[in-house]
């Protein structure tokens, strides 16, 4: 059930990134800060609240007015009563209507003076105003607002025409009733009786003020609201420009990277930019140079590989294809001894390659473990003095008191020092000595083969690290040496935190000096 579940949070995530990856970062930056306006935005609808809250409070207003309007007239003269139609009208700017106890209209403020308030025609509005109407009836629908009735005046001048004000002379209490005008104004229409005699009173109110306020409001949040999409849309673009082109650029620049079609294709690193941007471009252009620097150098190493098989193998062809043709058993014998040297000289390559290719792999796989460095070389000298692979030669150790310790790989670290003395051995005169020297300071543990050999010109001490390099004494004979010793040494070193240079000795005798410097774990001794 656990799995399930999980599997479902899973497909669920899998999901949501497939739908967003589907669109670009533009248009993902744009939606993001355009939400929140949208959002916003959708608050014009809501202003219908605002508009029902002012409606509630004018519903108020209108009985109240109504009711006062009626206490005053109900003691009040004729003429006393049209007086206050007329003045009342005026200043709340509403029309006042008196229906008699037969519900017969005998007093109108409107008749009796100027019309305090006019409804406006429609049919002369401009643009503007149609805009508004129909944003309006937008609003209304989108809100779900009930339907209001338009506001006609009854041809009758009967009060019964009038609905609240037949339910105020039936109930003898006030009525109020909405209804809009034809530009989507709210009227509103109270009822309230007039004394005991059965008159009754009808205020009209042309609520054009509420209506003013929710549009002016609206077109305020409306242009707030445009500003600000201008003004996100503007920035976000900006943005997405200042995210994306240089991507674009550095995703087209790998693409040409990727395609080898164009071998000089310079990935931009932005200079310019100190963000992670920036940062990105100049990751991308340091791993496009260091992979352009490893395929260079598999091509070049291809290249010598081929090179350096080639040799044994035409000579181990021309010594194969000439035994067929030789009857002198002596040449026979020296031509089979040709082809047993090439095909060592191929093994010992093969060997020397497979070591070269895998070394650094092998070494980020391996755990790095403390080693005695001179307790390790002096187990390589006895067991070399053993198998006499030092070749007569005087091998001598000098190291501290204590032990030299450092981290690595205790094979990997013994190929070193045996490559570093079989490169002594193959360069001193026979009897010559060889001297190791061990040294540890604060930060690293030196190891130093000397030999009394010719030494190494200062302007090829960077060469003999090239892999396939290699200056062969006079007297050894060819392919004895495959080139990759140094090579595969001074790999190991650089794995290990470490390196490997070639000096000239420091008595100033004739000879190499190869330096191995690795990183000290403990000083213990002197």
């Amino acid at each position: 059930m656990a799995n399930t579940r999980l599997t479902g949070r899973l497909d669920a995530g899998l999901e949501k990134s497939s739908l967003a990856s589907r669109f670009s970062l533009t248009v993902r930056i744009l939606a993001v800060n355009l939400l929140p306006l949208a959002l916003l935005g959708g608050g014009i609808f809501y202003l219908d609240g605002y508009r029902k809250q002012l409606l509630n409070e004018r519903y108020k207003l209108a009985r109240i007015e109504a009711q006062i309007t009626a206490e005053a007239l109900a003691g009040a003269t004729r003429q006393r009563q049209e007086a206050l139609l007329v003045q009342i009208g005026k200043e709340q700017r509403m029309r006042l209507r008196m229906f008699d106890a037969e519900g017969l209209l005998w007093a109108d403020s409107f008749a009796l003076d100027e019309p305090s308030f006019t409804f406006s025609d429609t049919s002369k509005d401009d643009w503007s105003e149609d805009f508004a109407q129909t944003l309006d009836k937008l609003v209304d629908a989108v809100v779900s607002a009930p339907p209001v009735e338009d506001y006609v005046e009854p041809e009758s001048e009967n009060a019964d025409a009038w609905p609240e004000l037949k339910a105020a002379r039936e109930t003898g209490l006030s009525q109020i009733k909405l209804r809009d005008w034809s530009d989507g104004s709210p009227v509103i229409t109270a009822a309230a009786p007039v004394g005991q005699q059965g008159a009754t009173l009808l205020t009209t109110r042309n609520a054009v003020d509420i209506t003013e306020a929710v549009r002016s409001a609206r077109s305020t949040l409306g242009v707030a609201v445009f500003l600000a999409l201008i003004a996100s849309i503007l920035l976000s673009l900006y943005l997405a420009r200042t995210i994306v082109l240089p991507l674009r650029t550095l995703s087209k620049a790998a693409q040409r990277v990727r395609s080898g079609r164009e071998r000089d294709v310079e990935v931009p690193r932005l200079p310019e930019r100190h963000d992670e941007i920036g940062l990105l471009a100049r990751a991308v252009s340091d791993m496009t140079d260091t992979l352009r620097e490893r395929i260079d150098a598999v091509e070049h190493f291809a290249a010598d590989v081929a090179h350096e098989i080639k040799n044994p193998l035409a000579s181990l062809r021309s010594a194969v294809e000439s035994l067929g043709r030789v009857d002198d058993g002596e040449l026979r014998k020296q031509l089979l001894d040709i082809a047993s040297h090439d095909v060592r000289r191929i093994d010992r390559l093969v060997t020397e390659i497979s070591d070269a290719s895998r070394v650094d792999a092998e070494i980020s796989r391996a755990t790095f473990e403390p080693i005695d460095l001179g307790a390790l070389t002096q187990a390589i000298i006895d067991r070399r003095e053993n198998r006499s692979e030092n070749d007569g030669h005087d091998v001598r150790l000098r190291q501290p008191m204590g032990q030299a310790v450092v981290r690595g790989v205790p094979v990997r670290l013994e190929r070193v020092i045996e490559n570093l003395l079989d490169n002594a051995v193959s360069f001193s005169p026979p009897g010559g000595a060889i001297d190791i020297a061990i040294s540890i300071d604060d930060e690293c543990v030196s190891l130093a083969v000397e030999d009394e050999g010719t030494g190494i010109p200062e302007e090829a001490r960077e060469k003999v690290f090239q892999r396939f390099h290699s200056i062969r004494p006079d007297a050894e004979d060819f392919g004895h040496h495959s080139g990759l010793g140094l090579a595969i040494a001074r790999t190991i070193a650089e794995a290990h935190d470490g390196d490997l240079v070639a000096e000239s000795r420091k008595d100033g005798k004739q000879g190499a000096r190869l330096l191995l410097r690795l990183p000290t774990v403990r000083r213990s001794g002197t």
